[in-house]
């Protein structure tokens, strides 16, 4: 970004003069003595660059900093390369804002137009779109695509993040759309309950893969029982995971969403973030947000423009499926910015190491007396027991500037690799986690 430099005191004068106001009192002389403050604000005196600096450092120091994460449940500590950060941070695209004047933002809408692409070849849908706040919003948003007079009933795995189930109540609450949650056994969606569940008033099934506790669920079979009912089947993904795993497509999801945190974006202490939503063609009017497509114009050269948008401030109110508003280009620039540096053997590499740190460190924390709570395949994510206490736990690996796994209701840890924890960092932590437990 530009710095901004203040203007001088001369600079203002002159400023006054051309505007004909002698001072600044003459120049709000229009507004009564009675409502001006007449006093000086408590502002504390000016500091030199190196007492700011001092200062900031000072605030900075209260900040606890973890040099190794072995938490994720939703937000992962994965590899930015430094180009994703330098291309991202050019002026044209930081200060860029909604693209209400196609003919005039054609830069903002061909970033937005390649990243539905990448997002189409990651998840194998045919349509994606953009602007979406963030992975829990997407799975909301995803309830209304499905919904319609008769099937006003969704079932949500109780194996998805409790935090996106609980915006997806939300969503739902005013609407007049029941969501019930389908139980788990052993750590995965119990298929047999989801059969007995479903009938012809769901409107769709939702399940995240790689789910909450990091097991790869059975796909294949949970959209074969929603789809035996009419219902839709929605997906909720790791988009890291999927370089390795079957696409959503694959397995028959007609609607996909994700959380694109891992795609160059840091954690940033939670947000911004981006929603990642993709969908079958036959769904594409049902899409939130904005879809950018690509066009020629009158001299046939190419051009991009709004396509679709259901926004109740484009269309008529009663038509309008969704209210997302806010301009997330940015995000998925810093998307679309990462899966092209990474390409797809550097983010199969990425996911590759991800998920075999993870079973190299179960194995080793199993050794320790922390033993799995489920004996199903996972990703890069896995929960065990905690014979010394989460808490216990947690605070020793904090003060050796490990945040640990992230302590469940049930007393287990849920944790997580990605391919920044090297094999050092994983054998630190269970000796300190093992030195615990004994």
């Amino acid at each position: 970004m530009g710095s901004y430099i203040s203007s001088t005191a001369v600079q203002q004068r002159e400023m006054l003069h051309e505007a004909g106001y002698k001072d600044f009192e003459d120049m709000f002389s229009c507004i009564p003595d009675r409502v001006k403050l007449n006093r000086k604000l408590s502002i504390p005196g000016g500091m030199s660059e190196m007492e700011v600096s001092s200062r900031i450092k000072s605030f900075a120091a209260r900040n606890t900093v973890f040099h190794h994460i072995f938490r994720g449940a939703g937000a992962y500590d994965h590899y930015i390369p430094e180009i994703v950060r330098q291309v991202t941070a050019k002026e044209e695209f930081v200060t860029a804002y909604t693209p209400y004047q196609a003919e005039i933002s054609q830069g903002v809408l061909q970033s937005i137009f390649e990243y539905q692409t990448a997002v189409c070849e990651l998840t194998g849908m045919d349509v994606s779109n953009a602007s979406v706040y963030d992975g829990a919003t997407a799975a909301a948003e995803s309830i209304f695509m499905c919904t319609a007079p008769g099937r006003m009933r969704v079932l949500v795995s109780e194996a998805v993040n409790p935090r996106v189930r609980a915006v997806m109540k939300t969503y739902c609450h005013g609407r007049g759309v029941r969501l019930e949650t389908v139980p788990c056994r052993n750590g995965a969606t119990d298929t047999a309950a989801l059969s007995g569940m479903v009938d012809g008033s769901t409107a769709c099934v939702y399940i995240q893969q790689p789910n909450y506790y990091g097991i790869l669920e059975d796909a294949d079979e949970i959209g074969g029982i929603a789809h035996k009912s009419g219902a839709l089947f929605v997906t909720g993904c790791n988009p890291i995971a999927l370089a390795l795993i079957e696409s959503p497509a694959e397995s028959g999801a007609d609607i996909v969403t994700a959380e694109g945190q891992p795609l160059g974006l840091p954690l940033s202490f939670g947000g911004p973030y981006l929603g990642i939503m993709a969908a079958k063609q036959e769904l594409v009017r049902k899409l939130p947000g904005r879809i950018v497509g690509q066009t020629v114009d009158s001299e046939g050269k190419r051009g991009f423009v709004l396509t679709l948008q259901t926004r109740e401030q484009h269309i008529r109110r009663e038509k309008a499926g969704s209210n997302i508003c806010t301009n997330e280009a940015l995000c998925a620039l810093t998307a679309l910015v990462y899966l092209s540096a990474m390409g797809p053997e550097g983010l199969k590499r990425a996911a590759l190491l991800s998920t075999s740190k993870a079973h190299y460190f179960q194995k080793e924390l199993a050794a320790a007396g922390f033993n799995p709570v489920y004996d199903r395949p996972f990703f890069n994510e896995f929960v065990t027991t905690c014979p010394c206490g989460s808490k216990t736990l947690t605070d020793e690996l904090a003060s050796h500037g490990i945040l640990g796994g992230l302590p469940l209701p049930d007393g287990n840890i849920l944790w997580c690799t990605t391919e920044k924890n090297t094999k050092a960092d994983i054998d630190e932590a269970v000796r300190l986690a093992g030195g615990i437990s004994v």
